[in-house]
C-alpha cells in the first residue's frame, strides 16, 4: 500500500453565476478569481486568508456573510497519476467532503456527494497514465439543496426555521442557540491517492473484552484480568490468491498473536487473540488507563511474506454496560465500567470551533486536560456536531474520559425517506466502525430529543396528514440505529435518544426513568426547581452567562458608543439564546439581584451560571444510586458568544468552570432540606472509606458562634450518608446575619439561610495582599467578615493571564491565596478590589 497525500496546488473560486448581486461589491468581484486554498480546509477561512471577508466572530460580521448560504464553490488542482503497474489498483480518498459535492478528474466524472459525515473512494486506475488533468471538486450550496429536499419530502418541525434536518451536515452549521449560521463548504478532511496489489484491509472491527469472573465484576482498581480481542476483518481484493491475516496484541511488554488464512474468493476473517494478563482500563477516578497496540496485516499466503497492507490501532481492555433495570423508582440508568458501576460527572461538548478545521491536536488536548482537571470522567458528544477526529478520541483514551457518543440527529423530525435513509445508514456503519477500537467510548445514542420532541413539542399535529402522517425519525432511534450497533459493536450499549425511557409506551422524559434533560430551569423556572425531582439519570440542564471580559473586549466590541451593554446589537449577535437576556436577568433576580451596570451585570450572570449549575449537580450527586450521573450542558463554545459553556471560546475558564471543579469533586458536602429537615450529604466517591467528625456551627457573619454541634461520619466507598443537622443549628434567629459552616477534615461548606441578595453581606469584607512570585503574582485574601464566592478575574490582569481556584467561601477568619500564572512584568490593574477582585458581597452594595 502506497499513500499519497493531495492537499497542496489547490485553488478556490465562487461559481459566477451564483454569487447575488447584494454580496459587497469587492468580495462580489474577487471571490470568482481563484485564491489559494487549504487542504484541509472552508471556503471562509480560505477567504478570510485572501482578506477578502471579514472574520465573522467579529463584532457583527456573521451578519454581513449571509450572502453565501446561496453559492456554489469550486475547488481545483492539477494531477498527474504515474501509470499503474500490472494488477495495481489505484484509488482517489476524501475523507471528508462538505457536503453536496460533485467531483472530476480530467472532465470525467467519478461520483457525487451529499453527506459530510462519510468518506468516500474513487476507482481512478483508469485515468493512471501519467497525464496531467484538472481535480474539480464543484460544492453546490447546502442550503439550496437542504431546501429543495424540504420541498420535494414536505416540510418538518424543528427549533429553528433553517432546513438543517434535511441533509447530512453538521446541524449547527446552520445556527444554534449558542452558535453561528455560516453554512461552511469545503474540503474538509484529508484527500489522498492510495495505490494498492492483491489486496487492502477495507475494515477492521475489534471487540476488545475482559473476563469479569464469578462476581460479574472487577475488584475496584484491578490491574490484570483475562482479555479477548476478537477481530473481524474486512478485505478488498484485487486478486483471488489466498492471503494471510494475522493479528497481534502487545500489551506490557509481551505479545500475543493469532493467523488466519483467506482461501480465495473469500473477504472476511475472524481472529480471536486471548490475552492471559491483560492491563485493565478504568475510567479517571476509577483506576489507570493502560493502553495496548492492535496490529492487524494482510499478506501473501506465507509468514515470511511482506505484508500487503497494515492497520494499527491502540486499544484498551474493559467492559461497559448500562443497567435499566426496574426498581422501587422506576427505571435505572447506571453505566457499569468493568462491573463495577459509575457516577458520571459529565459535561456535554459541540465542536471548539466552528471552523472545524482549525481544531488541531493540541487544542483538543488542551480542552481535555481542563476537562479532567474539573473531575470530569465523561464527554458527551452531542448529535448536533460531528463524529470528531481520531485525535479526540486517542486523548479520551489517554486520560480515562468516558465518550457518550450521539448519532448526528439533533432537536428536530428528521425525514425517513430516501437519500436520508441510506446517508444515515451508511455514515453509522462508517462512524461506528471507525471508532470501535477506543476503550474510552461507552454509549452509542441514537439522537439528541427527536423523541421528546415528538412527544411534547406539538410535532405530532404538525405532521399529521389524512391517512398516513409524515415520518420523523422514529425509525432511526428505535430500529435502525440499534440495529447496526447490534450488528456491528455488540459490546456497547444503546440508548433510543436523550432523553429516553426504556418501553416505548414511556414518556421519553420521565425523570423516574433512563435518561431526563431538564430545561424548565433557565427557560421558565427558578433554579432551585433542580430539588424538585430525582432524575435517575440527567443528561442535559445549564444555564447561561457570558464570556469572559476579556473575550468580549476582543471579539464583541460596542457599535458606536463608548462601553458594551446587554442591549447593544453586536452583544445580541453573540446572544443566540430565544429571550436569552431577559432569562439570565430572571434566573438572578432571586439570588444576586439585576445591577444595571454592564461590569457588575457581566459578573452577576457569570456568577449565578456557576451556582445555579453547581446546584443542581450537588443534589443529583446526594442522591446516588438512585441518581447515577449528570452531563451538564456544556463544557465548550464554538465562537464568542454568550452561553452554557464553562470555557469560552478563547479558551478561558468562567466561574462556572471552577464550580463544577468542586461539585464533581471526588468528596463533597452538600447542604439541603432532606430526611425530615435540614440535611448534609456526604459523597463519597472514591475507593476508600470516610470517616470522622463534621463540626458544625451557627454563626454570625462577623464569626460570633451561636450554636455548633458535631455528627460522626461514616461513608463506605462510592456511597453517600445524608445526616440530619441538630435542631441548634439547623434554623437561624436571624436569617439574613448568620450563616452555617461545616467542616470534616479537609472538606468544608458555607450555607446561608437566605439568598446573597436577601444576605446583609458586608460588601467589602476582605483584607488583600499581593506579592511578586515566578511566573506571576499571589494574591493573599483574609475575610474580616464573611464573604461568598471570592474570585479573581485574571483575564483583566492580563490577555493570557489564569488562576489556579475561583469561587470560595471563606467564614470571618479565613484565608484563602490565588496564584496568577501570567507573563504580564507588571501589574497594570488593581487586583485587591473590583472589578478584577469579586464576591457576591459586593453585588449587595449595587
Amino acid at each position: 500500500m502506497r499513500i499519497d497525500p493531495i492537499h497542496d496546488a489547490w485553488t478556490i473560486a465562487a461559481l459566477p453565476a451564483t454569487v447575488p448581486t447584494d454580496a459587497p461589491a469587492a468580495a462580489r468581484a474577487a471571490v470568482v478569481a481563484p485564491v489559494p486554498a487549504q487542504v484541509p480546509g472552508s471556503v471562509h477561512t480560505d477567504l478570510m486568508a485572501a482578506r477578502i471577508i471579514p472574520d465573522p466572530y467579529l463584532d457583527a460580521n456573521e451578519k454581513a456573510l449571509r450572502w453565501m448560504f446561496g453559492v456554489d464553490w469550486q475547488y481545483r488542482r492539477p494531477l498527474t497519476l504515474r501509470p499503474a503497474v500490472l494488477g495495481e489498483r489505484v484509488e482517489l480518498v476524501f475523507d471528508g467532503l462538505d457536503t453536496v459535492a460533485t467531483i472530476a478528474l480530467g472532465g470525467a466524472e467519478l461520483g457525487r456527494t451529499v453527506n459530510m459525515h462519510r468518506s468516500y473512494r474513487f476507482d481512478v486506475t483508469a485515468l493512471a497514465d501519467g497525464i496531467e488533468r484538472e481535480l474539480v471538486v464543484d460544492l453546490a450550496s447546502a442550503t439550496n439543496y437542504a431546501v429543495a429536499e424540504r420541498k420535494r419530502l414536505g416540510n418538518r418541525p424543528s427549533p429553528y426555521r433553517t432546513p438543517f434536518q434535511f441533509i447530512r451536515k453538521m446541524a449547527c452549521s446552520f445556527g444554534w442557540d449558542w452558535g453561528p449560521d455560516l453554512r461552511t463548504a469545503g474540503i474538509w478532511k484529508g484527500v489522498r491517492v492510495e495505490r494498492w496489489q492483491t489486496a487492502r484491509i477495507a475494515q477492521v472491527r475489534p471487540m476488545v473484552t475482559v473476563d469479569l469472573g464469578a462476581d460479574d465484576a472487577l475488584t475496584p482498581r484491578q490491574a490484570v484480568a483475562p482479555g479477548r480481542v476478537e477481530t473481524h476483518i474486512e478485505v478488498e481484493r484485487a486478486a483471488e490468491t489466498s492471503l494471510l491475516v494475522a493479528v497481534e496484541v502487545a500489551a506490557d511488554g509481551r505479545t500475543y498473536r493469532s493467523t488466519a488464512i483467506l482461501p480465495p474468493g473469500e473477504t472476511s476473517a475472524v481472529v480471536v487473540v486471548d490475552v492471559p494478563d491483560a492491563p485493565v482500563w478504568w475510567p479517571a477516578g476509577y483506576g489507570d488507563q493502560p493502553l495496548a497496540d492492535l496490529t492487524v496485516t494482510v499478506g501473501d499466503d506465507s509468514e515470511a511474506s511482506r505484508p500487503l497492507d497494515r492497520w494499527e490501532r491502540r486499544i484498551g481492555f474493559r467492559t461497559v454496560a448500562v443497567d435499566t433495570s426496574e426498581d422501587d423508582f422506576g427505571s435505572a440508568f447506571t453505566l457499569l465500567v468493568n462491573g463495577r458501576p459509575v457516577f458520571v460527572k459529565g459535561v456535554n461538548w459541540i465542536p471548539d470551533d466552528h471552523f472545524l478545521t482549525r481544531i488541531t491536536r493540541d487544542r483538543l488536548a488542551d480542552r481535555l486536560d481542563q476537562a479532567v482537571a474539573a473531575q470530569m470522567n465523561l464527554v458527551r458528544i452531542w448529535g448536533g456536531g460531528i463524529y470528531e477526529s481520531e485525535d479526540f478520541y486517542s486523548l479520551c483514551d489517554e486520560r480515562g474520559i468516558l465518550v457518550w457518543q450521539d448519532f448526528l440527529l439533533a432537536c428536530a423530525a428528521y425525514p425517513e425517506e430516501e437519500p436520508l435513509w441510506s446517508e444515515i445508514e451508511a455514515e453509522a456503519r462508517e462512524n461506528i466502525v471507525r471508532l470501535m477500537p477506543h476503550p474510552s467510548l461507552a454509549v452509542w445514542n441514537g439522537g439528541n430529543e427527536n423523541l421528546w420532541g415528538h412527544e411534547d413539542w406539538g410535532w405530532k399535529y404538525f405532521l399529521w396528514r389524512p391517512g398516513k402522517s409524515l415520518t420523523w425519525g422514529e425509525r432511526y432511534a428505535r430500529e435502525l440505529l440499534p440495529r447496526l450497533v447490534r450488528e456491528l459493536d455488540p459490546t456497547r450499549p444503546y440508548t433510543d435518544n436523550s432523553p429516553a425511557s426504556p418501553g416505548a409506551d414511556r414518556h421519553p422524559n420521565d425523570p423516574d426513568r433512563g435518561t431526563h434533560h431538564q430545561w424548565e430551569v433557565w427557560n421558565r423556572v427558578d433554579y432551585s426547581v433542580y430539588r424538585s425531582e430525582v432524575p435517575r439519570f440527567c443528561s442535559e440542564f445549564g444555564f447561561q452567562g457570558p464570556p469572559s471580559w476579556r473575550t468580549l473586549q476582543d471579539w464583541v466590541r460596542p457599535s458606536g458608543a463608548d462601553e458594551l451593554t446587554k442591549n447593544d446589537p453586536v452583544f445580541l449577535v453573540h446572544q443566540k439564546a430565544d429571550d436569552g437576556n431577559r432569562k439570565l436577568d430572571r434566573g438572578m433576580k432571586p439570588h444576586l439581584g439585576v445591577p444595571d451596570d454592564f461590569t457588575d451585570w457581566h459578573w452577576a450572570t457569570q456568577l449565578n451560571q456557576a451556582r445555579a449549575v453547581a446546584y443542581g449537580i450537588e443534589h443529583y450527586r446526594s442522591w446516588w444510586p438512585r441518581t447515577a450521573g449528570s452531563i451538564v450542558w456544556q463544557l465548550n463554545d464554538c465562537w464568542p458568544v454568550t452561553s452554557w459553556a464553562a470555557i469560552d471560546s478563547e479558551q478561558r475558564l468562567k466561574p462556572l468552570w471552577f464550580a463544577l471543579r468542586d461539585a464533581y469533586a471526588p468528596r463533597l458536602l452538600t447542604v439541603s432540606d432532606r430526611a425530615g429537615g435540614l440535611s448534609v450529604a456526604v459523597v463519597n466517591d472514591t475507593d476508600e472509606p470516610l470517616e470522622g467528625t463534621l463540626e458544625v456551627s451557627r454563626q454570625k457573619f462577623d464569626g460570633a458562634v451561636l450554636a455548633d454541634g458535631s455528627l460522626k461520619v461514616t461513608v463506605a466507598p462510592r456511597a453517600v450518608q445524608v445526616l440530619v443537622l441538630p435542631a441548634e443549628v439547623a434554623s437561624a434567629d436571624d436569617e439574613g446575619r448568620e450563616a452555617l459552616i461545616g467542616v470534616l477534615g479537609e472538606l468544608s461548606f458555607v450555607h446561608l439561610f437566605v439568598e446573597p441578595v436577601d444576605a446583609d453581606l458586608d460588601p467589602a469584607p476582605l483584607d488583600v495582599q499581593t506579592s511578586r512570585i515566578d511566573g506571576g503574582y499571589r494574591v493573599d485574601v483574609s475575610a474580616r467578615s464573611l464573604a461568598i464566592a471570592v474570585h479573581l478575574n485574571a483575564d483583566r490582569i492580563a490577555a493570557d493571564a489564569t488562576v489556579d481556584r475561583g469561587l470560595v467561601n471563606l467564614p470571618a477568619g479565613g484565608t484563602a491565596s490565588f496564584v496568577v500564572t501570567t507573563s504580564s512584568p507588571d501589574l497594570l490593574v488593581d487586583v485587591t478590589a473590583p472589578p478584577v477582585l469579586r464576591t457576591a458581597n459586593d453585588l449587595t452594595a449595587i
